[in-house]
């Protein structure tokens, strides 16, 4: 594995500079582990660098980078954008050009923070430093509006960090709207999904709302603001605020990319609700789950979350309900759940996130039920039993069973 102060040292040489830019930086100085380590290098050509280190691997059509033992090596650059959209950019790069310039053209203060490799002197010419401390979120320039791609990064970098972000910024982010649906879809799944899984992913959405962007790309989350629920069993507000509330409770419980999308999507079809029947979201299970699959088509999202979110919207209410069951319907709910993707752990730390009324509610709990419950059948053992082999009669038997089971409880 070469040493980065090598490198450093035969750029050096050649006149040039070598600086630990952009993530890196950021996180070591909020003491946070970072694998990614990105630099720059200023006063050497893209050229002379191929020449000083043949061994490096070059990537990237738009702007070229060198690859060298899984670290990445820009030369220091200067951007100025000719259309729109997140590519269209002319791009200039010069042995001239000083990591001030270079950092200028990043996107907010506190990825615009470099360190010299030889010296471990910092750069920091835009106050990115302050804003680390003072939990604050600002562009670095009006270049900021040049790439639509930057007001999802900022709210998840928001969501990240749990940071606010500078009025201004909001501004800017506010007037990049029109350009938001030149992205291309895998674009921004790649900031939605980052920021659902960090601790606090309503932040994300809150961002986008005050920016008055939300509508974009998250229209479904969007018609949930002003949707009335019932007060007695939803004093935290309307639709929105309970789904950032659940999504949250649902983030402090599981790390799990699917079950943290099935919080936020688990009372979608409330958004649909004609307002004449509010408090009351009559069916709003279905339209849920139909809207589930809109926005995955449009987004593209990955066929596990879609699925995961349609079971949400399907059997969160009646998972609410379940000590109100028969027996029957407890044993179909049960076999039903924990056929999906989502299955009956899954579903239940949504329900329990879901309950706003009672502190300690056990009567509930279906889950630890649902597995006792499965285990108790086996399906070789009833085939022999029973002598039969018929899929859908060993299926009726082992739901017999299951009743007979629950019934003994």
């Amino acid at each position: 594995m070469t040493d980065i102060k090598e490198i450093a040292k035969t750029i050096n040489l050649n006149g040039g500079n070598l600086y630990l830019v952009g993530g890196a930086v950021r996180d070591e100085l909020l003491g946070i582990k970072n694998h990614d380590e990105d630099y720059s290098v200023t006063g050497i050509s893209f050229e002379e660098f191929k020449k000083l280190f043949p061994m490096a691997y070059v990537r990237g059509k738009d702007f070229p980078v060198f690859s060298i033992d899984n670290k990445e090596f820009a030369i220091a650059r200067k951007e100025r954008k000719i259309g729109i959209g997140h590519k269209d950019f002319d791009v200039e790069t010069d042995k001239k050009i000083t990591i001030e310039q270079d950092l200028e053209r990043r996107d907010i203060t506190i990825n615009a923070i470099a360190k010299e490799v030889l010296t471990g002197k910092i750069i920091d010419p835009f106050g990115g430093i302050e804003d680390l401390k003072n939990k604050k979120i600002r562009a670095v320039s009006n270049h900021f509006e040049e790439d639509p791609l930057r007001v999802y990064r900022v709210a998840r970098f928001a969501s990240q960090f749990d940071f606010k972000v500078d009025e201004n910024t909001i501004i800017m982010m506010t007037s990049l709207k029109n350009e938001l649906a030149s992205l291309s879809v895998e674009r921004v799944y790649n900031e939605f999904s980052k920021a659902l899984l960090t601790d606090k992913p309503s932040i994300f959405f809150d961002v986008l709302k005050q920016s008055n962007v939300l509508d974009v790309h998250f229209k479904e989350i969007y018609d949930l603001i002003g949707a009335e629920q019932p007060l007695k069993y939803h004093p935290e507000g309307d639709s929105y605020n309970h789904t950032m509330i659940v999504l949250d409770k649902v983030a402090n419980k599981t790390k799990e990319l699917e079950i943290r999308f099935s919080a936020l999507v688990h009372d979608l079809g409330k958004g649909t609700t004609p307002k004449e029947e509010y408090p009351h979201h009559f069916n709003h299970e279905k339209r849920g789950a139909e809207l589930v699959k809109n926005m995955g088509k449009r987004l593209k999202l990955p066929t596990r979350l879609i699925k995961c979110g349609v079971t949400s919207c399907l059997e969160h209410m009646r998972g609410g309900i379940f000590d109100k069951m028969t027996t029957t319907k407890k044993v179909k709910f049960i076999e039903r759940v924990n056929s999906t993707i989502l299955g009956l752990d899954g579903l239940q730390i949504i329900v329990d996130a879901d309950d706003m009324t009672s502190k300690n509610n056990n009567s509930n709990q279906f889950a630890k039920l649902g597995h006792e419950i499965i285990n108790c059948t086996n399906g070789n053992e009833i085939m022999k039993e029973c002598g039969i082999t018929e899929g859908k009669e060993v299926a009726n038997k082992m739901h017999e069973v299951r009743v007979k089971y629950l019934k003994k409880l």
